[in-house]
């Protein structure tokens, strides 16, 4: 990333194995997100970090605290009996991580 950084406005970390939805979040990417975070506020630039794979409301807060702020959920909202309802623990979820 330090090579490519004055041309990208996202990184996407995958926090699975690439391949199928449905799997667990694996917590070694929380380190990774951190890590990304602090090399990304050095930079000075305005990038985003998603996080794609086993994020649910249950974990939404760590990865959010790490320092993501774009979420790709799938099973979590779209296995869930209400959808509105998911979404909105998720988002107070992210809120008690960042403040808001």
């Amino acid at each position: 990333l330090d090579h490519v950084l004055d041309k990208i406005d996202m990184v996407l970390l995958m926090s699975v194995n690439p391949g199928f939805g449905g799997q667990s979040f694996i917590e070694s990417a929380l380190p990774k997100i951190a890590r990304v975070r602090e090399l990304i506020d050095r930079s000075g630039r305005e990038i985003r970090i998603g996080v794609d794979g086993g994020v649910k409301v249950d974990n939404i807060e760590a990865v959010a605290a790490a320092g993501a702020d774009t979420f790709v959920a799938g099973s979590a909202i779209f296995g869930s009996k209400d959808y509105r309802a998911t979404i909105a623990a998720m988002r107070a979820e992210i809120g008690k991580a960042t403040g808001g």
